[in-house]
């Protein structure tokens, strides 16, 4: 949370953490600035020593606890800064395959992606790199003051 209260100034409609926690992977999300984030964590017991957390601004999907990261499909958990441009077809692909979403990202179809790719017996490291290989868009792999970088 700390580090997620450094990120404020950027602006951000939600925000959430996955937090690895008694064996498996726990995941708060609320729309709205992080004081609402924190009273639901505060109401809860949810701890543990490794964890992600993102701060959201909507480029798909309206501001909302289901649209706000982290999401998760299988093991697979994923914040992701940037937009999928190619997120619609993926996303059929996936449906197909019997994947269901939970949200309206673009960011959810990278965590189905890496959970299919392991389902089809590949290891996480080449699941992360075939998913990578089929999406298309604007990623933030310089730094904010050079831009964001087409994949």
């Amino acid at each position: 949370m700390d580090g997620l209260k450094r990120l404020e100034y950027r602006g951000y409609d939600s925000a959430g953490i996955a937090v690895f926690h008694k064996g498996k992977i726990e995941i708060r999300r609320k729309v709205g600035k992080l004081a609402k984030l924190e009273e639901v964590i505060e109401k809860e017991t949810f701890d543990g020593k490794v964890g992600i957390g993102h701060t959201r601004w909507a480029t798909h999907g309206r501001p909302s606890d289901e649209n706000a990261h982290p999401h998760k499909a299988g093991k697979v958990t994923v914040v992701h800064n940037g937009i999928i441009e190619n997120y619609l077809p993926l996303k059929e692909f996936l449906k197909k395959k019997g994947h269901v979403f939970s949200s309206e990202t673009d960011t959810e179809i990278v965590a189905h992606l890496v959970d299919e790719f392991i389902q089809e017996g590949h290891s996480f490291l080449e699941a992360v790199r075939i998913t990578m290989d089929k999406i298309k868009g604007l990623m933030p792999w310089e730094s904010s003051t050079k831009g964001m970088k087409r994949v």
